[in-house]
């Protein structure tokens, strides 16, 4: 536990690092369900409002959820594209009803599905952890030209000036501070960045003096849950998928904080993720999971405390119920945003070579493993719509390089190495203690 100021302004890094991811989904089911902008804004709300409380449970616990490490929740980009046809179709009851459902399954099957922790040795999470990271890259590189492709000023000279004096601000407030404000070097380079934008009218504060100041989230506020089987299965098998990313997650920073996660411990990572997801359903909001942008941040700083995130839950919660305070934060850049992703994000990736490097090629088949793992992870980042004639439901799995990645992973070094000792096998057998 760190004194409070210091939770205050770590937790608001990271508030800062993820925001523009967490409103991202209410943006896109917004626009693609032709809301109205009262309508967006309530989601925003709500989204914030629960991502809060999904991340106060995950990092400091609650009944038997909550794996208790640094990790922020987020909603999942995993289930955007079958939310808008359930959308489209059943309208947003039918979204939150099988989202309910959806998340009761998780919560249920998390004992199950944490048995497979055994098939996550080094080679694996070493694997996943990297591919997380360069997935993640071309997020920062599009918010530092931008944000968004089809803007006629994209990539302009400013744009990447901007997240290249950004970039450059943070590396120097890590290398030449120390102890607390070296530890904040992504949060200072965020506020100087903003600054330095705003100096040369790049940044938009219209949408703060039009937000209103208080924003209460009120349960089924677009009516009661509607419940489609198609839907519901649809649903579920985005959480299967959402339950591999987060347990990826889950090691990674378990790597990170020198904290070897536990198939209990798990359990309990997923079990949040299930009741979140219940509770966004309830709440006007949508699925949960652990948020990889984030990772990359504990690294970076080299903060391990889990409360750090927690006071980060709590800011979230405050954003959500004042929304002019939200506003603010969102009047950052992106390219203010992509030039410190570039570090974060970069970070996921070296820690992932990181825990690579421990792992025994001799005598082993991991070489192979490690790379076509990553050449399946990079498919979709290569070619987005690479899977496009797939069947539906094989989209949902395939569309996540990072979930195609951990699943190629856990079953080449299984073929490959062996299922009855899957860490002696990876880690090199004269290495394996019993």
């Amino acid at each position: 536990m760190l004194p409070l100021g210091h939770l205050f302004t770590y937790g608001l890094q990271h508030v800062l690092a993820m925001y523009a991811g967490a409103v991202a989904v209410p943006l896109i089911i917004a626009n693609a369900l032709g809301l109205s902008q009262e309508q967006l804004i309530y989601l925003i709300n709500a989204d914030l409002f629960t991502c809060g409380i999904a991340t106060l449970i995950q990092t400091l616990g609650f009944w038997n959820m909550g794996i208790r490490i640094p990790i922020i929740q987020g909603v999942t980009f995993a289930a955007v594209t079958p939310m808008i046809i359930i959308g489209q179709t059943h309208g947003l009851t039918g979204i939150y009803g099988s989202v309910i459902i959806a998340g009761i399954v998780t919560y249920l099957v998390s004992p199950y599905f944490s048995r497979l922790i055994r098939f996550f040795p080094p080679v694996v999470t070493g694997t996943i952890i990297t591919i997380i990271g360069v997935t993640l890259m071309p997020v920062a590189v599009r918010w530092a030209a931008g944000g968004n492709p089809a803007a006629k000023d994209f990539a302009s000279f400013s744009y990447i000036c901007l997240a290249l004096v950004t970039l450059l601000l943070v590396l120097f407030f890590y290398r030449y501070f120390t102890g607390f404000l070296s530890n904040i070097a992504v949060l200072l380079g965020l506020l100087c960045g903003t600054v330095i934008a705003s100096l040369f009218g790049m940044v938009n504060f219209s949408q703060v003096a039009a937000a209103n100041w208080l924003g209460i989230t009120t349960p089924f506020a677009f009516g009661l849950p509607t419940f489609d089987l198609a839907s519901i299965v649809a649903m579920i098998l985005v959480m299967l998928v959402v339950m591999t990313e987060t347990t990826g997650d889950c090691i990674a920073v378990g790597e990170i904080i020198d904290k070897p996660v536990t198939q209990e411990d798990l359990t309990r990572g997923l079990r949040a993720d299930g009741f979140s997801t219940i509770l966004g359903g309830i709440l006007n909001s949508f699925p949960y999971t652990a948020f990889a942008q984030n990772v990359g941040l504990v690294g970076l700083t080299r903060v391990k405390s889990r409360f750090v995130v927690a006071a980060a839950g709590a800011i979230l919660v405050i954003l959500g119920l004042f929304p002019k305070f939200a506003a603010v934060v969102a009047a950052i850049p992106n390219p203010v945003l992509g030039g410190a992703g570039i570090a974060m994000f970069g970070m996921v990736a070296a820690s992932g070579i990181k825990t690579l490097s421990k792992v025994q090629f001799d005598g082993t088949h991991n070489i192979m493993v490690i790379a076509i793992s990553m050449g399946v992870g990079m498919i979709t980042l290569a070619v987005p719509n690479f899977y496009h004639q797939f069947p539906s439901w094989a989209q949902v799995i395939l569309h996540s390089g990072i979930t195609a990645g951990s699943v190629a992973a856990i079953i080449l070094n299984a073929v490959l190495n062996g299922t009855n000792k899957p860490a002696e096998a990876a880690i090199g057998k004269q290495e394996y203690i019993g």
